[in-house]
C-alpha cells in the first residue's frame, strides 16, 4: 500500500506491503467521543459547581487580588469555542460579580521553560476581547522562570523536590489554573497538578522530574498516569497550595484529537484529575491493536508542537520518536524498529532554540557515549547567561530544556533495537543521536528486516504531529 507520511513542509510517499501494514490516524481509525455541543453552557455549569471547593462567588471579594494560569501556545487549540476563550471570560465575569475589581486580575501564561508567547500569540490564544482588556494595561504576562523578582523560594516537599514558584500567583488570594486533559507521554496527561508544576515554576523544580532517573523507569515507558513522575507533579504542586494557604481553582477540559471539549471539570485539582482522567481514557487509551508490530513507521514535518525546526533539529527528533514509542510500546513487540521521515537538514533554528547546536555537539566528543552520560552539564548550560537571555528577552527556549529532552530521547535507545531516519539531507545530524539513515522508507525496511524478520507487522502512523495523539493498546 502506498502511503504518505510528513517530511519537511511536505510529504514523503512509500510502498508498505499490504498483507501486514495496519494504519492508524487518530479520531478517524476509531472515532473520539462525542464533543460537547453546548460549551459555553456547560463550562459554566462546571466552574459555578466546583467540585471540592467553593465556588469563585465565595471565593471572592473586593480586594481579592486574582490570578488566572493559563497554557501556551503549544497545547489547546485556538478557535473561537477553545477551553480558553470559552472559560477565561466565564471566570472574570464570576470575578467581578463577586466584587473583585478589574484592575486586581493577573492573566499569566504558564510557558515554563518554554519560550515567552508572543503579543500576537497571546491575542490568538485568549481572543480579542481578553486580551483587548488586560493587555495594554500590563496585566498579561509570560511566567518568566529566570526572573528572581517575581519567583518565591518553597523549599523542598516531601519528596525533596525544590519547589520555585512564580510569586504573583504565590501572593495572589484566589490562582486559578485554565489546562488541559489530553494525553501526554510525560505522566500520562497535561493539566491537573502537571500544569502547576511544570508551568509556573523554575528550572530547578523541572529538573527534579525531567531527568533520566525519573524517564528511564519502567513506570514511565509505557505511558502511565501512575508514574514517579506524576507523583512528582502532584507533590510539587500539593506543596504550593499547603505553602500559599490555599487551594488552586483549576478548571480542565478533556480534549478530543481537534482540541474540541467532551468534558469540562472545575474546582480541587486533587479531586478533579481523575474525574477528568476517567473521561479522558476513554478518548486517550485506544484498545485497537489484535497483534503486536514489528516495526513502526510515521513522519516527522519540520515544526510542529514545539515550533519551527522540531523536525530537524536532532535532539527533537529523537525525543518526538521517544514520545511515540512512550504512547505506543504496549503494542510493540520485544525487538521492534522505527522509521521516521524527517528532512534533517541541520536546521536547529538558534534563535528559538539556542542551546541545543551546542548541546548537540558537546554530546559528539569527551567521552559521551549515551544520552545520560549529558546530565551532569545540565546546570552549566543553565545558567549561562546568553541563552537565559535570550529566554527571558529574545522568544527564546530556556537552556536546561534541551536536557529534559535528551532524558526522553534516551528511551528510544533503550527500547528500539533500530531507529531509522528516511530522506535525510544532512544524515550526519541524525548518526550522530544513535540512528540510521537510509535515502528512502523501502530501504529502511529492508534493512530493518535483520533485527525484526523477514515478514514484520507494520504499525503505520500518518498525521502523527498533525493531531493528538493517542495511546495505543492491545484489543483485549
Amino acid at each position: 500500500m502506498k502511503l504518505a507520511f510528513e517530511y519537511g513542509q511536505g510529504l514523503m510517499e512509500a510502498d508498505l506491503p499490504d498483507e501486514n501494514t495496519d494504519v492508524f490516524i487518530p479520531g478517524e481509525t476509531v472515532p473520539d467521543p462525542a464533543f460537547i455541543k453546548n460549551i459555553e453552557e456547560q463550562t459554566r455549569k462546571a466552574i459555578l459547581n466546583p467540585v471540592g471547593l467553593p465556588p469563585i462567588s465565595k471565593q471572592a471579594k473586593k480586594g481579592s487580588k486574582v490570578t488566572i494560569i493559563f497554557p501556551d501556545r503549544v497545547k489547546g487549540g485556538f478557535q473561537e469555542n477553545s477551553h480558553r476563550k470559552v472559560s477565561i471570560p466565564i471566570i472574570i465575569e464570576e470575578c467581578l460579580k463577586a466584587g473583585v475589581e478589574k484592575k486586581d486580575i493577573k492573566l499569566i501564561c504558564s510557558n515554563g521553560l518554554h519560550r515567552k508567547n508572543t503579543k500576537k500569540e497571546i491575542k490568538s490564544i485568549l481572543g480579542e476581547k481578553v486580551f483587548d482588556e488586560f493587555w495594554y494595561s500590563n496585566q498579561i504576562l509570560n511566567h518568566d522562570s529566570e526572573d528572581w523578582d517575581n519567583l518565591v523560594d518553597l523549599g523542598t516537599d516531601e519528596m525533596d523536590n525544590p519547589v520555585i514558584m512564580n510569586r504573583d500567583v504565590f501572593e495572589s488570594d484566589i490562582a486559578i489554573l485554565i489546562g488541559h486533559t489530553l494525553g501526554n507521554p510525560y505522566g500520562g496527561y497535561s493539566g491537573g497538578y502537571k500544569h502547576s508544576a511544570t508551568g509556573i515554576t523554575h528550572w530547578k523544580s523541572i529538573a527534579s522530574h525531567h531527568t533520566p532517573h525519573v524517564m528511564h523507569r519502567g513506570d514511565f515507558t509505557p505511558v502511565s498516569s501512575n508514574s514517579l513522575m506524576r507523583t512528582k507533579f502532584d507533590s510539587i504542586s500539593m506543596h504550593m497550595e499547603d505553602k500559599m494557604g490555599k487551594k488552586f481553582f483549576t478548571c480542565d477540559a478533556v480534549l478530543d484529537t481537534y482540541a474540541r471539549q467532551i468534558g469540562v471539570f472545575a474546582g480541587y485539582a486533587k479531586e478533579i484529575q481523575p474525574l477528568s482522567w476517567e473521561l479522558a481514557d476513554k478518548r486517550t487509551y485506544v484498545s485497537w491493536a489484535k497483534k503486536k508490530y514489528d516495526i513502526m513507521v510515521f513522519g516527522m514535518p519540520q515544526a510542529f508542537h514545539y515550533g519551527n525546526g522540531m523536525g530537524t533539529n536532532p535532539i527533537f527528533m529523537l525525543q518526538a520518536i521517544s514520545a511515540n514509542i512512550i504512547r505506543h510500546k504496549r503494542i510493540m513487540s520485544d525487538n521492534f524498529a522505527v522509521i521516521c521521515s524527517s528532512i534533517c537538514n541541520g536546521y536547529f533554528h538558534d534563535e528559538e532554540f539556542p542551546s541545543y547546536r551546542e548541546t548537540y555537539e558537546l554530546f559528539q566528543k569527551d567521552y559521551h557515549n549515551i544520552l545520560p552520560d549529558m546530565e551532569e552539564h545540565g546546570e552549566y548550560f543553565a545558567v549561562k547567561k546568553e541563552y537565559v537571555n535570550a529566554y527571558r528577552f529574545n522568544y527564546a527556549y530556556h537552556p536546561y530544556h534541551a536536557f529534559s529532552m535528551m532524558s526522553c530521547g534516551h528511551i528510544a535507545e533503550m527500547h528500539a533495537s533500530a531507529i531509522y531516519i528516511a530522506g535525510a539531507y544532512e544524515p550526519g545530524f541524525a548518526r550522530g543521536m544513535g540512528m540510521k539513515t537510509r535515502a528512502t522508507f523501502e530501504e529502511a525496511l529492508k534493512d530493518a528486516k535483520k533485527y525484526v524478520g523477514d515478514k514484520p507487522n507494520i504499525l503505520a502512523l500518518p498525521k502523527t504531529f498533525k493531531t493528538s495523539a493517542v495511546h495505543l493498546t492491545m484489543k483485549e
